[in-house]
């Protein structure tokens, strides 16, 4: 997690340096203040991966005499594909369109259809498939 975090913290410098820059020179408020938000959203981003690299032990990637061979082995279960993220966001961006052209009855459908779609995001039930070890 150190390279993330020391990634964000370059993209955090640039952005704020860009917005002083941004500033001085263009005098435009809503160009500085997007760049001085977009650098706090990455000072975010940049301090978490911070604070969770202390807690987890060093990886190969943080490592710089690392090999290629360091990071092999078992990297974890990831379960099977799964189809409601898709029914999700088409669901939301139907939402969405339902918002911006303020269509209330397909607003109401939409609504309805996040939710079904988030409890079968949630309750969703994978078997982890049986380990020959």
């Amino acid at each position: 997690m150190k390279v993330e975090a020391r990634l964000f913290d370059i993209t955090t410098g640039f952005f704020f340096l860009s917005a002083i820059v941004y500033g001085l020179w263009a005098k435009e408020p809503v160009g500085t203040v997007g760049l001085i938000l977009t650098g706090g959203l990455s000072l975010i981003v940049g301090s978490y991966f911070h604070f969770v690299a202390r807690r987890l032990e060093q990886r190969p990637e943080d490592n710089p005499d690392a090999e290629v061979s360091d990071g092999a082995g078992e990297l974890g279960f990831f379960s099977p594909g799964s189809y409601w993220p898709v029914a999700l966001a088409a669901s939301a961006a139907t939402a969405g369109f339902a918002m911006a052209f303020w269509q209330i009855w397909l607003l109401v459908i939409a609504i309805v259809l996040v939710l079904i779609t988030v409890g079968g995001l949630v309750f969703e039930y994978h078997t982890r498939p049986n380990s020959t070890d």
